[in-house]
């Protein structure tokens, strides 16, 4: 692996009314990949994305990203260079539920980052109505949204709000896209629909991203890597490479190689078990999985 451009070493995170949230955790991600969190609810998937936005600060060890520590500010998270030197890292988040100001159209809520995020604030004032907008409208387009620009949230189905959403995103070309169950609420056509959106704009942009999803079919479909954690206190049990090309396609979901997959991510999950006290890590039921090629 190349020099990772997210780093979590050792980390642990313990909740103050003493719930051990996640053991000692490792997890190294080159830039540019994409990288899927799949276990049981609770096993910490959500906790390790926090920690990388600098939303959570780890009980131990050490989250570094683009070879910089995050820290949590006074005002919100930061990443900090080690040895004290300033820098930023433009990051991008999409969440279950696509929050948007209603009293925004659509093109507004999704330049928001454009208005708030370095290096473009500053040209904010000039660029509103002109490139910033374009930037705007091109991304709608791309994801099947063109001429709802002008629309209120309102106005525009739960769908159509993710779509709006990932543009939000991705308006600003963030390095790090953090995704933490952006499908979860939509209907399954319109999830897979999405998962081709979604990478495309990956193909297009490649950021470095961290997904989290409960979807095992949908983790296989878009990440290059596999992260398969255990339940509570989380820890990754395993990685595993997805080999399937791309661009990928709906129809490859439903092939046999794919489904076996899928299939063996969900025995592995279903045979992990929270280990008692003073239970190595070791003993937790290991399978033999079978390597799948394309």
């Amino acid at each position: 692996m190349t020099d990772p451009f997210i780093e979590l070493s050792n980390v642990t995170l313990q909740y103050g009314g003493g719930t051990l949230a996640l053991a000692q955790t490792d997890l190294r991600i080159p830039q540019g990949d994409f990288v899927a969190l799949v276990g049981p609810s609770g096993c910490g998937k959500s906790t390790i994305l926090k920690l990388v936005a600098g939303l959570l600060k780890p009980s131990s060890g050490g989250v570094v990203v683009a070879k910089r520590e995050v820290v949590m500010a006074g005002t919100g998270p930061s990443v900090e260079a080690v040895g004290g030197l300033a820098a930023k890292v433009r990051i991008g988040l999409a969440f279950q539920n696509p929050t948007m100001l209603p009293w925004l159209t659509i093109r507004e809520n999704v330049m928001i980052p454009l208005k708030i995020v370095e290096p473009f604030r500053q040209d904010w004032a000039r660029k509103k109505k002109g490139e910033y907008a374009e930037r705007a409208d091109a991304l709608l387009a791309q994801v099947g949204l063109k001429g709802f620009g002008d629309k209120r949230p309102w106005q525009l189905s739960g769908g159509m709000l993710q779509r709006a959403s990932l543009c939000r995103a991705l308006v600003h070309e963030p390095q790090l896209l953090l995704l933490d169950e952006p499908f979860g609420a939509l209907d399954q056509f319109t999830r897979e629909e999405l998962w081709a959106i979604l990478q495309s704009l990956w193909m297009t942009q490649r950021p470095t991203v961290l997904l989290v999803t409960h979807d095992l079919r949908e983790s296989a479909f878009l990440a290059n890597r596999i992260a398969v954690m255990s339940a509570r206190p989380g820890r990754i049990l395993e990685e595993r490479e997805v080999p399937f090309a791309r661009p990928r396609t709906l129809e490859m979901s439903y092939s046999p190689e794919f489904a076996t997959l899928v299939q063996q991510l969900r025995m592995r999950i279903s045979h992990a078990r929270t280990p008692v006290e003073g239970d190595p890590p070791e003993t937790v039921p290991a399978l033999n999985l079978m390597k799948v090629s394309a």
